[in-house]
């Protein structure tokens, strides 16, 4: 269990000694970069903080957003104690001792505790039980923090006893100021090398570090460390670019991204966009998504979107996860990469989609109703004598191998539930339908 002393880590940063990311890290929400809409002047989290009537809360976005950081400003504007752990390495016997201090810290001081969980999402089901009713009782205040969605890793019970404050990747201006802050504080940045840096390297710390604040300074520190010792004036923009390593790929198979990248995947087909579904395919595949569920979703997207719009869709998607199965990764990308743009482009129905669902709904709302009786099953001893198939017409025995009889059941006659669109093969489906029809309606 970590329980920080923060004066002691700041002395620390002060003299340099921890990673320019640390040391830079905001003492004041004058200082704090970024997350503008919920720490606005006017709003209930920054009249909270300055009124130090913390709430329970838990903050959840990307990395490098600055939800620890708030959490440690939150921790210098309050009166309250603080405590911290990290749900990678603690227990519940670490939390217990953790609520026993507060309650002493309570009776004895008159002082609630702030109790921050790092990576809160990684906490066990019994783990965020444990924090129920120290929370519900205000013996502590919880805050924590997350990069994944709360709603699919935070117990329900636990959400409700919190406000929830969603994190945004930072802005590039933001991440700018970031950068012109740390390389001229002499206190806690890199004021001392005398450097300067050029719009062309900036905008590549910003390009590269995509609104994470962490990277961004990351990357400025590299770069500094790879000048020549006394170099002053302009960080070379060689410097930035060999600083800025492989972006790294925040995706976890069973977190926020792959929900987020499976649902950006399946709209981009939908919307006919071949290159951005084929980037969100990257964006899974790079973060190691078993191909197997991309393929799986192809087979649904292949029925549910497009259906007999191109009844082509769903073989090439049953190939493309034959494929898969047999071919395996990496080669595989390839064949979901020409399945997926196949996909996109193919002509889009969901009207089988709607059609089952549509039947689904009725059978549930209005019960199962038997067959017609010329329908029912007349192939056992007796069911003749049971009137089952009787009157039946056998189509083939008809010219055009159709012939107009009731195949719903007593009372349902004319629902309609398959309703083909005017587009690609559906068109030639609906003509079908209406010949169909136009026979049915003569026979009358």
């Amino acid at each position: 269990m970590d329980e920080p002393n923060l004066f002691s880590q700041d002395e620390g940063e002060a003299r340099g000694e921890a990673p320019l990311a640390h040391r830079m890290r905001p003492r004041s929400l004058e200082e704090f970069a970024g997350q503008q809409e919920i720490l606005s002047r006017e709003g209930s989290l920054r009249q909270a903080i300055e009124a130090d009537n913390i709430p329970s809360m838990i903050f959840f976005g990307p990395p490098g957003t600055g939800k620890t950081s708030l959490a440690r400003v939150i921790a210098r504007e309050s009166s309250a104690a603080f405590r911290q752990v990290s749900a990678v390495s603690s227990g519940v016997a670490d939390l217990r001792k953790v609520f026993a201090e507060a309650r002493d810290e309570l009776a004895f001081h008159g002082r609630r505790t702030i109790l921050f969980v790092d990576e809160i999402h990684r906490f066990s089901k019994a783990q965020q039980d444990a924090l129920l009713p120290v929370v519900e009782d205000g013996t502590v205040i919880l805050i924590g923090a997350t990069t994944e969605n709360p709603y699919f890793e935070v117990i329900n019970p636990l959400l409700s006893r919190c406000e929830l404050f969603q994190f945004t990747a930072l802005e590039g201006a933001e991440v700018s100021s970031l950068i012109t802050r740390a390389l001229t504080d002499r206190e806690r940045g890199l004021g001392d090398l005398e450097l300067t840096i050029s719009d062309g390297a900036l905008e590549a710390v910003i390009r590269a570090s995509a609104g994470d604040a962490r990277a961004a300074l990351m990357i400025l520190e590299t770069a500094a460390s790879l000048v020549p010792a006394g170099h002053q004036g302009e960080l070379p923009l060689d410097a930035v670019e060999r600083a800025i390593n492989r972006k790294p790929v925040f995706y976890q198979k069973d977190g926020d991204l792959h929900f987020d990248a499976i649902s950006a995947f399946i709209k981009s087909m939908r919307g006919s966009d071949p290159d951005a579904a084929i980037y969100w395919l990257a964006v899974m595949l790079v973060g190691g998504e078993d191909p197997r569920y991309i393929a799986r979703r192809m087979l649904v997207f292949a029925s549910e979107d497009i259906g007999n719009a191109d009844p082509e869709a769903i073989r090439v998607a049953s190939a493309v996860a034959g494929a898969v199965e047999f071919v395996g990764m990496p080669e595989c990308r390839i064949n979901l990469a020409q399945g997926v743009a196949y996909l996109a482009l193919a002509p889009k129905s969901n009207t089988s989609y709607k059609a089952i669902d549509t039947a689904m709904r009725h059978v549930e709302r209005e019960g199962t109703r038997r067959p017609p009786e010329h329908l029912r099953d007349a192939s056992y001893p007796g069911a003749r004598q049971l009137g089952h198939g009787r009157g039946y017409k056998y189509p083939h025995d008809f010219p055009g191998g159709w012939v107009s009889q009731r195949y719903l059941p007593e009372g349902l006659e004319g629902l309609e539930l398959y309703r083909p669109q005017e587009r690609g093969f559906e068109k030639e489906l609906a003509r079908r339908i209406r010949e169909l029809k136009k026979g049915a309606d003569s026979d009358v």
